[in-house]
């Protein structure tokens, strides 16, 4: 039989059995239109054929709308009994065995994902959706795209240009991996309960080639941490306890860099935050 999505009622009668009461600690803000849930997985164009793994599924409606393509499910919930039922919610909703799987843990331990997913497509908490995502895109390099739903200002950091008012240190990071793009906006009045924050939904498409080593990773976000940790001072300032010890020593390094000692953090690219990290000295990063 086809797969069929969670109703708004079906949803709180859900959580009622569990005695599940969304949480802020968990960053729980359970989606409960059926609409909303589709947009998404039409804006991440899962197809029969992709291994999708989904961040913090909670009661199952965004997992069901992604079974319902006809693709295959890894689901990695923190809340022990959300992670109980959710495979007894998809099997009475339609989804035909082996489609899904739970792995119940801290998506941020996570080190091993079956499956080997090639998709990410999560509505992720608030409270740790950046920090879940450079976990995921760092440890599972399979992963190719993917569209999550974050909090309007964290989607709007993900996808910002050097130079603009919101981009900062996420910015940087996520663009070490591939481009990003804000690709559509959610009502607050979807979810339960209703947020006080806008939502967005991001997207994402990790380079073919690797930007670098993870030695190079390393000391690329440690330059970018140093930049954006006194985003108000000149780079010759804010990286001079990492390059050297000076403003002097730091300004040598950014010249030979190509960067400007005077320019400031929100002004680079991840590009110049590399050739920062590769003219630096070699204790950089460990």
């Amino acid at each position: 039989m086809p797969v069929t999505l969670l109703g708004a009622a079906e949803i709180r009668a859900l959580a009622a059995d569990l005695d599940v009461t969304p949480t802020k600690k968990l960053g729980q803000n359970f989606v409960v239109d059926a609409n909303t849930v589709r947009k998404i997985v039409q804006a991440a164009t899962v197809t029969a054929s992709d291994r999708v793994v989904e961040v913090g599924p909670g009661l199952g409606s965004l997992t069901l709308a992604i079974l319902e393509t006809g693709a295959s499910v890894t689901a990695v919930e923190i809340d022990h009994r959300l992670a109980a039922r959710l495979p007894a919610t998809a099997e009475l909703h339609g989804v035909p065995p082996g489609a899904l799987t739970v792995v119940d843990a801290d998506a941020l331990r996570v080190r091993t994902i079956p499956g080997d997913p090639k998709v990410l497509v999560a509505n992720l908490p608030y409270n740790v959706s950046v920090p879940v995502l450079l976990h995921f895109l760092e440890t599972f390099p399979g992963i190719e795209r993917g569209v999550v739903m974050v909090q309007a200002e964290v989607g709007e950091r993900l996808a910002a240009a050097p130079g603009s008012k919101t981009y900062g240190s996420p910015s940087a990071k996520a663009a070490w991996y591939g481009p990003w793009r804000l690709t559509g906006t959610v009502s607050r009045q979807v979810f339960w309960p209703v947020p006080n924050v806008d939502s967005v939904l991001v997207g994402f498409s990790r380079d073919r080639q690797p930007r670098g080593s993870e030695q190079e990773r390393r000391r690329t976000f440690a330059v970018i941490d140093a930049a954006f940790g006194q985003r108000r001072k000149m780079l010759r300032q804010a990286l001079s306890g990492l390059l050297g010890g000076s403003a002097a020593s730091a300004s040598v390094v950014l010249e030979s860099a190509g960067v400007s000692p005077t320019a400031r953090g929100e002004q680079l690219s991840i590009d110049d935050f590399q050739g920062i990290a590769k003219a630096a000295p070699t204790s950089l990063g460990r």
